[in-house]
């Protein structure tokens, strides 16, 4: 299972230093959209990171399938104070690590 980072290049290059391969730099929330689609199809994929703020931006329908998507697991991370990563361990393993 490979890793997808999905973000401006400031956000996805930490990632890459750190070697992961499968970035996207989408130019508008448009493109970010349809490449999250195109992600959530490829077997391959068991972890999608995007930036929170992108996330935000999504469409509803999509956001929705994206939180209840389990593999490939999204992860929307940022520099803003959010639960998403709580809430996806939480649902994932059925335990709140943070208790």
């Amino acid at each position: 299972m490979e890793i997808a980072v999905v973000g401006s290049l400031d956000f996805t290059l930490g990632f890459q230093l750190a070697g992961v391969l499968r970035l996207y730099n989408p130019k508008n929330i448009e493109e970010t959209a349809s490449t999250m689609k195109d992600l959530l199809n490829q077997k391959e994929i068991g972890v999608i990171v995007i930036d929170n703020s992108d996330l935000l931006e999504l469409p509803e329908r999509l956001r929705i399938q994206l939180s209840e998507s389990i593999t490939p697991t999204v992860l929307g991370i940022g520099t803003e104070e959010d639960n998403t990563l709580r809430e996806s361990i939480k649902s994932a393993l059925g335990v709140d690590l943070w208790k």
